[in-house]
C-alpha cells in the first residue's frame, strides 16, 4: 500500500476533544500516522501526495444496521407496515435468493455505501446463501461486521427461510470460523437471530453462550412496532428487551435495531447492561413504525449508532441523509437545540464505532487508527458560503453523497474523484437487474 500524503486538509477528527485541525494527514499502509503536521515533517520521496486544499477530511462513516441481502428489493416493497412488508414481500423475496442473487445484492449496497463515505457497516444477512455475501465483502473492500441471519420459528416464515434449530447454530458456527477476522480483522462475524417473533428460546441462548465464548457481537431487532411488541408479550409474557434480559442477552455485545416502543423498565435494562441500539429514522419513517426517543436515550448514556436499515425500506443507504433526518426529526418534538449537528456527526462515527466495540480502531482521525477515511469536496452551490462557516452544520444539514471526492478503508483507496474503485459498477447494475427479474419470477 505504501505512504500517502493527504495535505492542507482541512481535518475533522472526532476525538475526544472535537479537534478541528488544518493541516497534513499521513497514511502508512493501513494506518494513520502522523496528523496535522506539514509536509516538511515526512520524508515523500516514495509518498502519493493528495492535495486537499479546501477540502474536509473525515473519518469513513460507521453505519450499525444495513441489510445488504436486501440491497435487490429497493422499491419492491413500499408503502406497507412491518410486518405485512415482512411477511408478503420481503421474506418471500429472502426465501428465493440464490448464489448469485445474494452476491450481487451486497456488491451493489457496498458500491453504493462506499460512494457515499460509509466504510464500517454492521450488516445482518438472510438465512441462506451468506457465504457469498461475506464473498462481495471482501472483494468490495468495505469494513464489515456481518451474520447469517437466524429464523427457527414463526408461522408465517416461508419453508425456505424456516430453519432447523440445530442446522441454524451449525452454519452460523461455520461461518464465523471461516470468516471472522478476514484480511486482518477488516471482517468481523456477528451472531444474527432476527428478532424474537422468529427464534426459539433455545436458539437465542444458544447464540448467548455462543457469542460470549467467541467474544462476537449479537446483532437483532427490537421494539420496532407495536404488533411485534404485542406478539412476543403473547408468546413469551414480556416485553422484548425484558425477555432478551431474562434470557441473560443483555450485554455490551448486543447492538438492538430500532428501539422505537421502549417503556422505562427497558431503557433501563439497555442502561445497566451496557447493551447498544441503532437508530434508522427513515426506515422507521418509512414503515411508519414510529420514532425513537433518541435525545432522551442519549441523555441516559445508552450508547447508539445510525444506520440506513435496507433498501426496501428507506431506500437508499445514504448516511448523509440519515443524519440530516436524525438531526431534524427530533427538534419538532425537543426543541431546536436538541440533535444538534456535531451530535449527529459524532453518532454516526466515532458513536458508531463504539456501538460496535471498534474504537479503538476507527471512527477518529488519530495516529495509531486504522486509514478508514474521507474526504469532502465542497465546492459547490448547496454548501458554501465556506467563510466562516462551521464544518459539522455543513456535514451535516447541507452535505451530500456527491461531496464525497475519495474513501480510504485500511489505506486502501477505494473511491478516486468519486468513482468507485473496487466494485465493477457496469457489471453490478447488469446483474443486479438480471437478478431480481429471476428472484421475480420465483414468487
Amino acid at each position: 500500500m505504501g505512504t500517502t500524503l493527504l495535505r492542507n486538509a482541512t481535518i475533522v477528527t472526532m476525538n475526544e476533544r472535537d479537534d478541528i485541525l488544518t493541516g497534513d494527514v499521513l497514511l502508512r499502509d493501513d494506518i494513520i500516522a502522523a496528523v496535522g503536521g506539514q509536509a516538511a515533517d515526512y520524508d515523500l520521496s516514495t509518498t502519493r501526495i493528495i492535495e486537499a486544499r479546501g477540502k474536509l477530511l473525515l473519518p469513513g462513516f460507521v453505519q450499525t444496521h444495513i441489510h445488504l441481502c436486501q440491497t435487490l428489493f429497493r422499491g419492491q416493497a413500499d408503502d406497507m407496515a412491518l410486518m405485512d412488508w415482512l411477511r408478503t414481500r420481503v421474506w418471500p423475496l429472502e426465501a428465493a435468493h440464490d448464489e448469485e442473487s445474494v452476491y450481487y445484492s451486497a456488491l451493489l449496497g457496498i458500491g453504493e455505501l462506499l460512494r457515499s463515505g460509509t466504510t464500517t457497516i454492521l450488516d445482518m444477512e438472510t438465512v441462506n446463501h451468506t457465504d457469498f455475501a461475506f464473498q462481495a465483502m471482501a472483494a468490495g473492500g468495505i469494513r464489515a461486521v456481518s451474520g447469517k441471519v437466524m429464523m427457527d420459528a414463526g408461522g408465517d416464515v416461508p419453508a425456505g427461510l424456516h430453519e432447523d434449530t440445530d442446522r441454524s447454530i451449525a452454519e452460523s458456527t461455520a461461518l464465523l470460523e471461516k470468516w471472522h477476522g478476514y484480511d486482518s480483522g477488516r471482517i468481523q462475524y456477528a451472531f444474527c437471530p432476527r428478532f424474537v417473533v422468529s427464534c426459539t428460546e433455545r436458539l437465542l441462548t444458544e447464540v448467548r453462550d455462543l457469542a460470549a465464548k467467541n467474544q462476537v457481537l449479537v446483532h437483532t431487532h427490537a421494539a420496532e412496532n407495536r404488533e411485534e411488541i404485542e406478539l412476543v408479550m403473547s408468546q413469551r409474557g414480556m416485553r422484548n428487551v425484558v425477555y432478551l434480559d431474562h434470557i441473560g442477552l443483555t450485554s455490551p455485545r448486543l447492538v438492538l435495531a430500532h428501539c422505537i416502543w421502549l417503556d422505562e423498565q427497558e431503557q433501563e435494562i439497555l442502561r445497566r447492561t451496557g447493551t447498544k441500539m441503532t437508530h434508522c429514522p427513515s426506515s422507521n419513517l418509512k414503515l411508519a413504525s414510529g420514532i425513537a426517543l433518541v435525545p432522551e436515550l442519549l441523555e441516559q448514556g445508552i450508547g447508539m449508532g445510525i444506520g440506513a436499515d435496507g433498501a426496501p425500506c428507506n431506500n437508499t443507504l445514504d448516511m448523509f441523509q440519515e443524519m440530516r433526518l436524525t438531526a431534524l426529526l427530533h427538534k419538532a418534538r425537543c426543541g431546536p437545540e436538541s440533535m444538534n449537528a456535531r451530535t449527529v456527526l459524532r453518532m454516526a462515527t466515532i458513536g458508531g464505532a463504539r456501538t460496535l466495540g471498534l474504537d479503538h480502531l476507527v471512527g477518529s482521525i488519530e495516529p495509531g487508527k486504522k486509514a478508514d477515511l474521507q474526504l469532502l469536496d465542497l465546492n459547490d452551490f448547496h454548501t458554501f458560503p465556506s467563510y466562516d462557516a462551521d464544518p459539522y452544520s455543513r456535514v451535516v444539514y447541507a452535505a451530500s453523497r456527491g461531496n464525497v471526492s475519495h474513501v480510504w478503508v485500511d489505506g486502501k483507496p477505494v473511491v478516486e474523484k468519486g468513482k468507485v474503485k473496487t466494485v465493477d459498477k457496469t457489471e453490478v447494475l447488469r446483474e443486479a437487474d438480471r437478478s431480481i427479474a429471476r428472484l421475480l419470477k420465483r414468487l
